[in-house]
């Protein structure tokens, strides 16, 4: 608060991945009606106020002017003005520096609110055919291979299915790099050019999908969806667990819930807790 104003509100405004009818009524309103839009990449963000004759007034919140807009845009909201995130595509804070800035706002006690739609992780995920009950979104793997190897090794015991972003002049490397890590029996399925002309899905083994884009050009944004694996815990941990399981029902707890406690404690999904229980005696 500055000057007794009350801030204004920080809208994080989720834009369209690809085809232009996918930005929401409300999405469009909030454009319109705040006074600024602090976005990804102006030139790209132009072209969608255009589309939906929008004269807000747009300035540049990136990767590399982030500390220097941060603190302008921080004090635009303190001088009670509302303000519009966007990202080129997409919801914003996802792989960009938006969580950045709303992070600041939310220290300030300035109110940030999402403005829901287009993702193009959930899009894939939901239309991949593998399960969406549970899943941790991974995102782009680090550059470097020591890096990209150790992020992957901690994810290769994972249940749950696991989603990644490439860019098309990474595609081979990071299919191999998943093929050689989780086994080219892995299914999974890639999606490209989401909600736009060419969009395509590709359901096959790491090992197939590999193949493919060694042979064929790659184009556009990709979405991996890799399916979870089969987590084996050690003879001891299952005793571990059978005991927490028994000890947390004893304090109360369902069933569901002495799951949650026991996966907490020993690190692993409650889908893996419960897997391990059907497979003790009773």
């Amino acid at each position: 608060m500055i000057d007794g104003k009350e801030p204004g509100e920080l809208y994080l405004v989720a834009t369209p991945i690809g085809n232009l009818e996918d930005i929401t009524l409300r999405a469009l309103r909030i454009l319109k009606e705040v006074p600024l839009i602090a976005a990804e990449d102006t030139r790209h963000t132009v072209k969608l106020l255009n589309r939906f004759d929008i004269r807000t007034e747009l300035t540049p919140y990136h990767e590399h002017n982030k500390k220097e807009a941060e603190e302008r845009l921080i004090a635009h909201l303190l001088e009670g003005n509302d303000l519009a995130l966007v990202s080129d595509a997409g919801l914003p804070c996802i792989s960009d520096p938006g969580a950045e800035l709303a992070g600041a706002a939310i220290e300030k006690n300035i109110k940030v609110t999402p403005i829901p739609g287009a993702n193009a992780a959930l899009s894939a995920l939901i239309a991949s055919g593998l399960s969406a009950r549970e899943f941790t979104f991974v995102g782009f793997l680090p550059k470097t291979r020591k890096k990209c190897v150790e992020r992957l090794e901690s994810l290769k015991g994972r249940a749950e299915t696991l989603i990644f972003y490439a860019a098309p002049h990474d595609i081979v490397q990071t299919l191999s790099i998943l093929t050689e890590t989780f086994g080219e029996d892995r299914r999974a399925a890639i999606a490209r050019e989401l909600t736009k002309t060419f969009e395509e899905f590709k359901r096959e083994t790491l090992g197939e999908l590999l193949k493919f884009y060694e042979e064929n050009e790659a184009k556009g944004e990709f979405v991996i969806v890799v399916a979870g694996g089969e987590a084996k815990l050690e003879r001891e941990e299952t005793f571990d667990l059978k005991e927490l399981y028994e000890e947390e029902l004893k304090k109360g707890l369902s069933k569901k819930e002495a799951m949650r406690e026991v996966a907490k404690k020993l690190n692993i999904s409650r889908r893996e807790v419960y897997n391990e229980l059907l497979k003790l005696p009773l």
